[in-house]
């Protein structure tokens, strides 16, 4: 578990563009509660999170999710010159979802069209670069806090980018046929021993699973499979069902890290947003 800085800087990867950031936000260094004791977490003699300590529970037996959370991928790789803050995490997914997957995300022929289209101008008009929400699953995989709020019939899941929020009921409700398509989706749970078991449906058609434009539609239906195996980590494994997008479907598992004795701060995008100024389209750019 690594110590939250009190300031929030841009974080920039590229991809055809001079400069592609996600956000541009400054937080104030003086904020409340950055070093606020969590209650509750178990430690070594030395003070610090025990992270390998049991799984906590709810008083129903079931893991308890509750919690802040970030991606649990050392951002080294990332590192390219002397402003890169290389103790910051990032899943490296959210520049590809598919990288670890033999062969790649399986493009159908529409979406390999969609993405051709995508970089044409450098990928300068993902919605995400515009301060619109993004989607799960491409919202564990990006730069920002999220805190997971836990009740036995509905599991709320606070994200720090433009303090957006997601609702997964777990009271037994089905997923509905014809969805109103949203920017999160509609989301419904059950418990398969101790996994929870998530499926979303009713995404909108426009949206970018990671930087390069890997596609998600409407047709989808997304299966995230969380697991707390001990205090300190939380997997999620999602499978990507999208027949119009993809030939088959397809499953990644990402990783994310507890976060304690701090808070989520509000990071609003628009807020001083100065990035999309200093996109470049480069020469011969496709």
């Amino acid at each position: 578990m690594f110590k939250r800085r009190k300031q929030s800087l841009p974080v920039a990867s590229i991809l055809g563009v001079s400069l592609f950031a996600f956000f541009a936000q400054l937080s104030p260094a003086a904020a409340q509660w950055l070093d606020y004791p969590t209650p509750g977490v178990p430690r070594l003699e030395d003070g610090s999170p025990n992270l390998d300590a049991p799984t906590p529970r709810t008083p129903e037996g079931k893991p308890d999710f509750s919690g802040m959370w970030f991606s649990n991928v050392p951002s080294v790789e990332f590192c390219r010159g002397e402003n890169c803050i290389s103790e910051e995490r990032m899943a490296m997914e959210q520049v590809n979802i598919g990288r670890n997957l033999e062969g790649g995300l399986p493009y159908s022929e529409w979406s390999q069209e969609v993405m051709v289209e995508r970089r044409r101008d450098g990928g300068r008009y993902d919605p995400h670069t515009y301060c619109m929400p993004p989607n799960y699953p491409r919202a564990w995989t990006l730069p920002q806090y999220q805190k997971i709020v836990q009740t036995p019939e509905l599991i709320v899941m606070l994200h720090e980018f433009n303090g957006a929020y997601r609702q997964v009921f777990v009271d037994g409700r089905p997923l509905e046929d014809e969805p109103n398509p949203t920017w999160n989706g509609h989301s419904t749970a059950h418990w398969e021993g101790d996994t929870l078991v998530i499926l979303t449906n009713g995404i909108r058609d426009d949206m970018w699973l990671d930087v390069q434009g890997s596609p998600v539609t409407e047709s989808a239906l997304v299966t995230e499979r969380l697991t707390r195996p001990d205090y300190g980590h939380l997997k999620i494994e999602v499978t990507v069902d999208d027949p119009k997008a993809y030939t088959r479907p397809w499953t990644v598992a990402l990783e994310h890290l507890v976060q304690v004795d701090t808070a989520m701060l509000e990071e609003i995008c628009m807020d001083y947003e100065k990035d999309v100024e200093l996109y470049e389209v480069p020469a011969g750019a496709p």
